[in-house]
């Protein structure tokens, strides 16, 4: 039997809603469950002898809502508690569009998360500027609003800054920064604030965001890729090193495609400046 072109195009074009069908299904179903611990170096220059290998667990991009449940977060928490890090930050985006409804209900579930030096928050794009970080805190966190606070580990002080998501302007973030003497991360949700790290010769920054692109098209990519300086895991420039994590939950539409959730492990690691 002949088979006409008419033939062959409707079986390629239901082969290809098919396997459209099934990828998108394994994207809400499986992958945006496959929440696993994702380990990386950050290298900071000028690191101090006595803080090489702190490590950092980070909980970022957490969109507690009706599509993202209380499993998931459970399970990053456990996550998180088992690899005993030296200290917890948590990267912003607890709810989506500000959803009063969960607030505090995200708060509870993170409740568990203790750490030897302390749990430090920032806010997200999604978060709002009052409810939610009086939530963080009441759960005994330090939530970071522009502001910068000591961390004294094996006798050393880390400096932890942590930025709002529309704090932009170099000048802004500089006087977060004013008068640091230690070693000194920035918390910042956003990843494109490398920029001004950089430009600051700030060594180390952790930011979240971007969920990695959360739908990655093998031999494309992710569509938001252009938008950021990094999309997910290490980068710098500069003398700043940057670490963004793929995040935990999902917003838009509940699906991840070779890209899943993640709870990281960063382990800080010396490295020499660059001279400018």
């Amino acid at each position: 039997m002949r088979l006409t072109r008419r033939a062959a195009l409707k079986g390629v074009l239901a082969a290809t809603v098919g396997a459209v069908t099934g990828t998108a299904t394994y994207g809400i179903g499986y992958e945006r469950h496959r929440l696993g611990v994702t380990e990386a170096t950050l290298p900071v220059s000028g690191l101090p002898p006595a803080l090489e290998g702190t490590r950092i667990a980070l909980l970022t991009d957490i969109h507690h809502s009706s599509l993202v449940g209380p499993d998931d977060i459970q399970k990053a928490v456990q996550l998180a508690l088992a690899q005993r890090p030296d200290l917890i930050v948590l990267g912003g985006d607890y709810v989506t569009f500000g959803d009063r409804a969960f607030v505090s209900p995200v708060a509870e579930l993170l409740a568990p998360l203790h750490a030897p030096h302390g749990v430090f928050a920032i806010l997200g794009n999604h978060d709002d500027e009052k409810e939610m970080p009086a939530a963080l805190a009441r759960k005994g966190f330090t939530v970071l609003k522009d502001q910068r606070t000591r961390v004294t580990l094996r006798g050393e002080a880390l400096e932890l800054a942590g930025i709002r998501f529309w704090t932009r302007r170099p000048a802004d973030v500089a006087r977060v920064l004013r008068n640091a003497h230690d070693t000194v991360l920035l918390l910042a949700h956003d990843p494109r604030r490398l920029t001004e790290a950089s430009e600051l010769n700030v060594p180390g920054v952790l930011s979240g965001h971007t969920h990695g692109g959360q739908v990655v098209v093998p031999g494309f990519g992710a569509i938001a890729k252009a938008r950021f300086p990094i999309l997910e895991g290490v980068g710098g420039r500069g003398n700043t090193s940057i670490f963004v994590s793929r995040g935990i939950g999902t917003v838009y539409v509940p699906v991840r495609i070779n890209c899943p959730p993640e709870v990281a492990l960063i382990t800080l690691t010396r490295r020499a400046a660059i001279p400018s």
